[in-house]
Order: C-alpha cells, then sequence, then structure tokens
C-alpha cells in the first residue's frame, strides 16, 4: 500500500528501504498521513527480515493484534486515499 501510495504521487522505488524512506518523507514528514504509520512500516520491516533470517524468532500475541489492527488501519486510510487521489 505504501508502493500505491507513492505510484499515486508519480513515485517509484526498487527497494523495501527506499519505499518506506520516501513514504515518510513524502507523506510521515509533510504530515500528510501520521507519522505512526511511517513508524509502522519500519517496524513491520524490522519484524520481517528477524523472521526471515533468525533461526528462532518470537512474537507476543499481544504485539501480533497490535500490528495487525494498525495495519487494518493503514490499510483502510490508503484505500481512501486512492479512491479519492489525494
Amino acid at each position: 500500500m505504501a508502493e500505491a501510495l507513492l505510484e499515486a504521487k508519480g513515485f517509484s522505488f526498487s527497494s523495501h528501504k527506499a519505499v518506506i524512506s520516501a513514504f515518510g518523507q513524502h507523506f510521515a514528514k509533510t504530515g500528510e498521513l501520521p507519522s505512526d504509520f511511517h513508524r509502522l512500516l519500519i517496524s513491520g520491516f524490522e519484524k520481517r527480515q528477524m523472521g526471515d533470517y533468525l533461526a528462532e524468532t518470537f512474537f507476543t500475541i499481544a504485539e501480533v493484534s497490535e500490528m495487525l489492527e494498525k495495519s487494518k488501519q493503514f490499510l483502510m486510510l490508503a484505500l481512501d486515499r486512492l479512491a479519492h487521489h489525494f
């Protein structure tokens, strides 16, 4: 969804880190979208990296539930923004 929001503004990036950085620059820092969503992208990417590359990774049910709820909020806001083309 972050990539789709950036593409709607004419931006395209080839790496996850570049997408996260650009999202922060073009949405969070400008106040166009809540900075909480930028932090969510950073945290989600870090957790994904841990899951991919560490032999044992543990997340609590509370951590996963919170991330899922925030992700749903981000998805709904992003879909609304894309539907109204900003």
